[in-house]
C-alpha cells in the first residue's frame, strides 16, 4: 500500500480498537438529545449554516442537498466532500471543535469506528423506524440510508454477455490478466467488500482473493467514477463497482453492461453494504442537522437517492428507478453487516499485508 495512502486511514486505525468490541445495547432511555423533538416539526424554524462532511461525492449528494436547500431557503449549506478516510480523520482531528454538523458516509465502517469515538450524538430520524434493524446504529448514533450491491461492469464492445465473469474469483482469471478494473485500498466500498468476505469465506481465502487479483494485474483506481468511465471508453474489459455505477455509465452512453454475481449453486451470493448518516455531536447547527437527516430517510430524500443516483433505498415501498433490477430477484450473501463493519481493523491488516494498492 503506498505511503500516503496508508497514511490517509493511519489515524483512524491508531484509535479503532474500542470500536473492534460488540455494539453496546440499545438503552431504553435514550440521552436528552435523542429525546429532542424532531428537528422538522413544523414550529422548528431551519436556518443558518448548515455543514455537511460527505465520503459520498459531491455529485452523488449535492442534488439531495439542493432539495433540502430548497424546501428549507433559510438554510445556508456548505459540502465537504472527500475519501470516508479523510473525512473521517477531519472529524476526529476536530472533535474538541467541532466544525461539521451532519456526516454522510458511503459504508459502515467508517460511521461505526467514529461511534465508537464519541463523534456522533444520538439522533432517530423521523420515519426511521420503518427501516431494516440492521441499518439504525446502537444507540441511534447513526441511520442507513440506501443499500448497494457489489457488481461486474463490462464493455459490450469488448465482452459479450456469456464471456462476462458470472462470480468476482473468476476475475482472477489469467484471461482477464491486465482488463481489470477496480477501486483501491482507500475507498470504503471496496473495504467493506473485503471484510464481508473475510466474514464470508474467512481470513486465508480473502487474502488469497487479493493476491490474486494482483498478480491478476487488476489496476486500482481511486475511486469508482474513474473505473465506471475507463471501462465505458473501452481501456478496461471489466470493472467491479457498485450497481449505480453501472447505470450512470449508461445512462451517459457508455456500451455497457452488468452481472450480479455469485448467483449459482454453492456460490456466496451477492455483496451489499449501506450509506449511512450521522449528527456529529457538537455541531453549530444541530436542529438543521437533525432535519437534513429526517429528510434523507423521508420518502422524497428516498426517492432522489432512487431517482437520480440509482440506488436501492432502504425506507419500504419507494420505488426504485425504473430499469434497475430489485434486490429481491437475487440470492444476497449470507452475513452480518454490522459484525463486518466493527472488523475493520482487521481488514485494513489484511490489505496491508497483501500490498493492496
Amino acid at each position: 500500500m503506498p505511503g500516503n495512502r496508508l497514511a490517509s486511514i493511519l489515524l483512524l486505525l491508531t484509535l479503532a480498537l474500542a470500536a473492534c468490541a460488540p455494539d453496546a445495547p440499545v438503552e431504553t432511555s435514550l440521552p436528552p438529545a435523542a429525546q429532542e423533538g424532531s428537528a422538522s416539526e413544523p414550529e422548528a424554524k431551519i436556518e443558518g449554516k448548515l455543514v455537511v462532511y460527505s465520503g459520498r461525492s459531491e455529485p452523488l449528494i449535492q442534488p439531495v442537498i439542493d432539495a433540502f436547500k430548497a424546501r428549507y431557503p433559510a438554510a445556508e449549506i456548505l459540502l465537504k466532500a472527500g475519501s470516508n478516510s479523510e473525512i473521517a480523520n477531519a472529524l476526529i482531528e476536530e472533535q474538541a471543535n467541532p466544525q461539521a454538523d451532519v456526516f454522510i458516509t458511503t459504508e459502515l465502517f467508517t460511521v461505526q469506528s467514529l461511534s465508537a469515538q464519541g463523534i456522533f450524538q444520538p439522533y432517530l430520524p423521523v420515519g426511521a423506524e420503518q427501516l431494516p434493524a440492521e441499518f439504525l446504529g446502537s444507540q441511534n448514533l447513526w441511520t442507513g440510508l440506501t443499500r448497494r450491491a457489489r457488481v461486474i461492469m463490462y464493455n459490450t464492445d469488448l465482452v459479450s454477455p456469456d464471456e462476462a465473469p458470472k462470480s468476482i474469483f473468476e476475475l482472477t482469471d489469467p484471461k482477464w490478466s491486465g482488463q481489470i478494473a477496480a477501486a483501491g485500498s482507500t475507498n470504503g466500498s471496496m473495504q467493506a467488500q473485503i471484510a464481508v468476505l473475510r466474514q464470508v469465506i474467512g481470513e486465508q481465502a480473502t487474502e488469497g482473493w487479493l493476491k490474486d487479483l494482483i498478480a491478476n494485474q487488476v489496476t486500482f483506481f481511486g475511486g469508482h467514477t474513474d473505473v465506471r468511465k475507463a471501462v465505458g471508453a473501452g481501456e478496461f474489459k471489466l470493472g467491479l463497482v457498485n450497481h449505480y455505477y453501472f447505470y450512470l455509465q449508461q445512462a451517459e452512453g457508455s456500451p455497457v453492461g452488468i452481472v450480479f454475481p455469485d448467483q449459482g449453486e454453492g456460490q456466496i451470493g451477492l455483496i451489499t453494504n449501506a450509506t449511512a448518516g450521522a449528527v456529529v455531536k457538537g455541531g453549530a447547527n444541530s436542529t438543521a442537522a437533525q432535519a437534513f437527516m429526517d429528510f434523507l430517510v423521508s420518502a422524497e430524500g428516498q426517492e432522489l437517492f432512487a431517482e437520480l443516483n440509482y440506488e436501492y433505498p432502504l425506507l419500504p415501498d419507494v420505488a426504485l428507478r425504473a430499469g434497475v433490477q430489485p434486490l429481491d430477484g437475487f440470492r444476497l450473501a449470507d452475513v452480518d453487516v454490522a459484525r463486518a463493519a466493527q472488523e475493520y481493523q482487521a481488514t485494513f491488516d489484511l490489505m496491508e499485508k497483501v500490498g493492496m494498492p
